[in-house]
């Protein structure tokens, strides 16, 4: 228990540390170097990716993923209506579904609309960044990524090259950022896929560990409706409230 705690801890740390590199590598090396203040046939270019740039990481980190009504109660009544107690939230999460370390919070019924957007919007900036941040690599290094391989090797050999003094230790760090935006965007997106099909089948992911299974399974249209609301296109682009999150509990064999 005492490493999930430190886990709980650490993870989040970890995600608003890397959120804040983001930025830094986005305003300070990226923008001025891919777009330079000289050329006033890119402004318009430039004000276009900061733009889209602070719309996706606002949303990613504006998501109100923490579920701060839960009730801390806990009863028979409680953990017999499809609830669960987690031990490090301390709290009964209705439907629960699992424990996101990331976010330092329980992902339940009140909470799981905002976690898919949470993890479509970090997919969204990760593989944004690792477009710009291959555009940086070939403006200012003269790195060519045309040949595939390229790619695939940058990292061994930017570490051989680094030992041997011939790069700094800057590039070496932009090259890491690059395996760390396309690891973290294909996880993300790969979770949210697999989240967005357990909502259309009305199932949580403790429910599938189990081997649970919901009677009187409602149409998909009707689970997603429950999660993302008639108002889902709007949720995309702001992370508002759109659906009325009832105590629905379902019977389980």
């Amino acid at each position: 228990m005492l490493k999930l705690r430190l886990l709980n801890a650490v993870a989040p740390a970890y995600f608003f540390i890397a959120t804040a590199v983001t930025f830094i590598l986005h305003f300070c090396f990226f923008i001025p170097t891919i777009f330079p203040n000289s050329d006033t046939s890119l402004k318009s270019s430039t004000t276009l990716h900061t733009i889209v740039f602070l719309f996706l990481i606002a949303n990613e980190t504006g998501v109100p993923v923490c579920s701060p009504h839960c009730s801390d109660k806990v009863d028979a009544h409680y953990l017999l209506n499809n609830r669960h107690f987690c031990k490090l939230c301390k709290k009964v999460i209705l439907k629960r579904d699992h424990h996101c370390f990331f976010t330092g919070n329980c992902i339940g019924n009140k909470n799981m609309r905002y976690f898919l957007m949470f993890c479509i919007y970090t997919s969204c900036i990760c593989m944004y960044c690792l477009v710009l941040g291959v555009a940086f690599l070939t403006v200012e290094y003269e790195i060519s990524f045309e040949n595939p391989l390229t790619f695939l090797t940058l990292l061994p050999l930017s570490t051989g090259y680094f030992f041997m003094g011939t790069i700094s230790g800057l590039q070496l760090f932009l090259v890491l950022m690059l395996y760390v935006w396309l690891g973290i965007g294909l996880v993300c997106a790969g979770f949210c896929c697999q989240q967005v099909l357990l909502v259309a089948r009305g199932q949580t992911w403790c429910q599938m560990q189990r081997g649970q299974l919901v009677e009187n399974r409602s149409p998909w249209r009707s689970n997603l409706k429950d999660v993302f609301g008639t108002r889902w296109i709007l949720g995309l682009v702001l992370p508002l409230q759109t659906v009325e999150t009832g105590d629905r509990s379902h019977i389980l064999v």
